[in-house]
């Protein structure tokens, strides 16, 4: 194969024209000339591509009607990022310089791949921009060799560091920020090309057009939504490390999470979550539940010696990087069912502390529904209920997902697929109520209802319970603060092991064990 000449590119020759687009209505008068039925791939290094083309940029002067230039304008800070992203990947470029410059940071450098497309337009000879006229010796000559493949012959001048065109031969339609991000810059060691899909002669209006297209119409990718499409990205160090990927996944999704018990009639928590930090919201905060969440099903399995992690956010096998492929309505409606067994659970249980709270009179907002009838068993949703307050709700988490972690072998969770498509912008109740559904053919449902069981056992009264002696209000009082999140996970796993059932009373005595607790 002979060597192609230096200024000479080889590029792919893609048709794209139906049928239908001939009813399209075209008009040399309205900058609407038809385009042609084919565009161009190829590749240019980043800084040659540079040279070869202008960035017409929108101005704030004058009529906007006689404006035809459809690039926004330039950010220097956008460019800037995206060259220190080229240098340095994802998530180097997001840290400050000082971290940047340092050698803790090293393992952070990523490849910079800018794998997408520069979309530009090819002039033609005798083209005008801005009153000026391109030059014979800057054309860029198009020779095609055959359906699929041409060459494009550069400007003889193009590798000159003096050459400076009036009109040059390329106009950026998209990617101009990219570009940018090598402008005045010393060449880069190595080789750093850009792909580029080139169209010839193409009228502004349909540059615009394209413009709009790429950039407008399509919906934004929700960021919770990629650890959907790619869940090996919840595990990964990169990622963890960098000061904003926590926030892209964990508190996103449980914040959707937290949403999702609040709105969906058949969570027990429906409207009964505190989602604008009212007086009259709720009994738990919105931001309170997020972060039960962040610390047990949504968690990391991070740092050394950490065994247990999140179901939906750790490696469900210390560093094999495998984790649970279950998307957003799957793990909500997971986090429905459990709610849903606790509160049977203690609605059927007949526990002296359950007795207790019953003949305390219940609260219409909480316990009552429109038409005066009793929803929840006031052993869970009373004002004197560890179940209705912070700490009630990260015990139970804690340890359901400590539980279901331990176990998701044997319980077989990996084999509950999912066959529908994934959402997008938000999870539907239609889906939660269709992972609802699956849910009761799983073996993990009866697991849940044995756990919850055993758990109604526990006194779940708040030290200010009316009628308290004096010792269970003391018992009770461990339970506050920070201090008593990790005392009332203690204790419920202990209560756990103590059970008849052998299949939960091991499981607890091993998550007992991976804590550390006594």
């Amino acid at each position: 194969m002979s060597e192609i000449p230096r200024h000479r590119v080889a590029a792919l020759v893609v048709r794209q024209w139906l049928q239908e687009w001939d009813l399209v209505r075209f008009s040399d008068e309205e900058l609407r000339r038809q385009p042609e039925p084919r565009f161009y791939m190829f590749t240019l290094p980043a800084q040659q591509l540079r040279r070869l083309s202008k960035i017409y940029r929108r101005k704030a002067k004058g009529p906007r009607a006689l404006d035809t230039f459809i690039q926004r304008a330039h950010d220097p800070r956008r460019s800037a990022e995206i060259r220190r992203f080229v240098e340095g990947g994802f998530p180097w470029s997001d840290l400050s310089e000082r971290r940047r410059e340092s050698a803790e940071y090293r393992d952070l450098r990523m490849p910079g791949w800018l794998p997408t497309a520069i979309i530009a337009n090819i002039l033609p000879p005798d083209a005008q921009r801005g009153g000026r006229r391109i030059h014979e010796d800057d054309v860029i000559q198009i020779e095609p060799l055959d359906d699929t493949t041409a060459y494009l012959t550069l400007p003889e001048r193009v590798n000159d560091p003096n050459w400076d065109p009036e009109v040059p031969p390329i106009e950026i339609i998209d990617g101009q920020h990219r570009l940018w991000a090598f402008e005045g810059r010393d060449k880069l060691a190595g080789a750093y090309n850009l792909p580029v899909v080139a169209f010839y002669n193409l009228d502004v209006t349909w540059q615009a057009y394209l413009f709009y297209t790429i950039n407008i119409k399509p919906k934004r990718i929700n960021a919770s939504l990629a650890f959907d499409l790619y869940p090996i990205l919840r595990v990964q160090d990169w990622l963890e490390k960098s000061p904003v990927g926590p926030a892209i996944y964990r508190e996103t999704r449980a914040q959707e999470l937290t949403e999702v018990l609040w709105s969906h009639p058949r969570s027990p928590w429906h409207n009964r979550i505190n989602m604008l930090g009212e007086r009259a919201g709720g009994p738990v905060t919105q931001a309170a539940f997020i972060r039960s969440l962040m610390a047990s099903y949504v968690k990391r399995s991070t740092g050394r010696g950490v065994t247990i992690g999140g179901l939906f956010g750790g490696e469900l096998h210390a560093g094999a990087q495998d984790v649970l492929q279950w998307n957003r309505p799957q793990q909500a409606a997971f986090l429905i069912l459990v709610w849903l067994c606790a509160s049977n659970a203690v609605a059927q249980c007949n526990e002296a502390w359950a007795e207790s709270l019953r003949q305390i009179p219940v609260q219409r907002k909480l316990m009552l529904d429109i038409e005066e009838k009793p929803i929840l068993d006031p052993a869970f949703a009373s004002e004197y209920s560890l179940l209705s307050t912070d700490q009630g709700v990260r015990g139970i988490l804690y340890v359901t997902n400590d539980m279901c972690y331990v176990a998701a072998d044997s319980l077989a969770l990996t084999k509950w697929q999912w066959d529908e498509e994934i959402e997008e912008d938000v999870i539907s109740p239609k889906s939660v109520s269709e992972g609802l559904q699956q849910l009761q053919h799983q073996p993990v449902r009866e697991y849940l209802e044995v756990i919850t069981t055993q758990l109604s056992q526990f006194d779940w009264r708040t030290s200010s319970t009316p009628g308290l002696t004096e010792s269970e209000r003391q018992s009770q009082m461990v339970f506050r603060g920070s201090g008593g999140y990790k005392e009332l996970r203690r204790q419920l796993l202990h209560l756990l092991m103590s059970t008849r059932n052998d299949q939960i009373g091991s499981v607890a005595e091993e998550v007992i064990e991976r804590l550390g607790y006594e």
